[in-house]
């Protein structure tokens, strides 16, 4: 049974549970929009160290970034349409090979090219994220995004992070504007 979720609320994922490798799933729909742009949203991953901040652009998981080196995130791909039913997008964590200096891992979603196309997150519903225990493929929680955004183009959805060597899910929802240039100079690295 999965357990849900409200901002700002936390749950240990490891202690006790046998969780060992997740699927973070994403998903959201786009609301019918006049602006002759279609929309895409892109899931952005970076493991951060005890400051808060990646140490290296390797630490920043993206659509042109796949994989960490340490095989411990992955994203399975960006899909450009969010068109469809369940995930539009999925990112697997598996904890065994999270690196010792990573603290702390923050998963984002953006729009591409928001700016230009004068796109919003006051434009997307229904948007959520899951974590499936990878090894029983069981939802074991779900956190439903329900607070409009009506200038945000950025969307912090939620933050995995160790605490006394366990990894606890943090549903943050919060959003900003200023795009994924402004998301990756804010964990540190040169956009």
């Amino acid at each position: 049974m999965s357990i849900n979720l409200k901002k700002g609320e936390k749950i240990n994922l490891t202690k006790g549970t046998g969780i060992k490798k997740v699927i973070v799933g994403l998903g959201w729909d786009t609301n019918k929009y006049d602006g002759g742009f279609d929309f895409d949203l892109d899931a952005s991953v970076f493991l951060l160290d005890a400051n808060g901040k990646a140490t290296s652009d390797s630490d920043f998981i993206f659509y042109n970034n796949l994989k960490h080196p340490s095989g411990a995130v992955i994203h399975t791909g960006d899909n450009k349409t969010g068109e469809g039913e369940g995930d539009d997008e999925q990112i697997l964590i598996d904890f065994e090979k999270i690196p010792s200096n990573i603290e702390k891992i923050s998963i984002a979603v953006t729009i591409h090219d928001a700016e230009t196309r004068k796109q919003n997150f006051g434009q997307v519903s229904n948007a959520f994220v899951r974590v499936i225990n990878q090894d029983t493929n069981e939802e074991y929680l779900r956190y439903d995004l329900s607070e409009d955004f009506s200038i945000e183009t950025v969307l912090v959805i939620c933050e995995i992070y160790k605490h006394n060597n366990e990894w606890k899910f943090n549903a943050v929802g919060s959003g900003f504007s200023g795009g994924l240039e402004t998301l990756v100079k804010n964990y540190g690295l040169d956009a």
